[in-house]
């Protein structure tokens, strides 16, 4: 039997990866996407030769109403990965509302508001996992990313919660936190601010996609079946 996850933003850096690598593990899979549907045409491709079913949806989640939308396309469900999101950089007496609303709608109202419309479909089945993509910054908060910072918190909180109301019905909720990752979400740093980045870090380099995409399988995996509300820290050493 198809075992079908869901991976939203999965046009992103990770979230291709993730989709990869989740492919080759025999997954069928649900690609989530808002505007870029051209990664989602490049990446359709790269899993033509893979056994699972790949079926891209689109749903804006930045909007109340996005969540509903992607649910209502989603059918036979064993996991979900929540990984739509963007960076919000500033000091918090420039933030605009708007910024905030859409921020906290996307990080925060969607994934939370989507699971509560999906979760029947893994209770049903007594069995499945969820795993959200946070951030460094919801472990040890960031100066000039107060609101992302705050969002990518409550997704931990959110994943401590859910994990204990979840697991009496087989289900886990596990969180991946990277670190610095080399993803366009990060094309606004200038060289020299990347290279005072990189020698914080212990390891001295970034993260690569594949890396956090190795973590988010793992806690999809039989291998981490009796891990649950746990937040995987992938940083290089960066936070421990």
């Amino acid at each position: 039997m198809k075992k079908f996850i869901l991976i939203t933003g999965a046009s992103g850096a990770i979230g291709q990866a993730i989709a990869l690598k989740l492919a080759q593990s025999g997954h069928s899979l649900y690609l989530h996407y808002n505007r870029n549907y051209e990664a989602i045409e490049k990446l359709l491709p790269q899993l033509e030769n893979e056994r699972g079913e790949f079926i891209p949806v689109q749903a804006d989640l930045s909007k109340p109403d996005g969540y509903k939308n992607l649910a209502s396309k989603v059918f036979s469900l064993d996991g979900i990965v929540h990984n739509a999101g963007h960076a919000l950089y500033g000091l918090l007496q420039d933030l605009e509302e708007e910024e905030l609303a859409r921020l906290v709608q996307m990080s925060v109202s969607s994934p939370l508001l989507l699971t509560k419309e999906l979760v029947p479909k893994l209770i049903q089945k007594k069995k499945g996992e969820i795993v959200i993509v946070t951030s460094i910054w919801g472990q040890t908060g960031a100066a000039y990313e107060v609101a992302y910072s705050t969002v990518k918190g409550a997704q931990i909180s959110f994943v401590k919660a859910l994990s204990k109301e979840l697991a009496p019905s087989g289900i886990r909720v596990n969180a991946v936190a990277p670190g610095a990752v080399e993803t366009p979400m990060l094309s606004g740093f200038s060289p020299d601010e990347l290279s005072a980045v990189t020698e914080e870090i212990p390891m001295l380099r970034l993260a690569r996609p594949e890396e956090v995409a190795d973590g988010v399988v793992f806690l999809l995996s039989k291998q981490s079946s009796y891990i649950t509300g746990h937040v995987l820290a992938i940083n290089g050493g960066w936070h421990i």
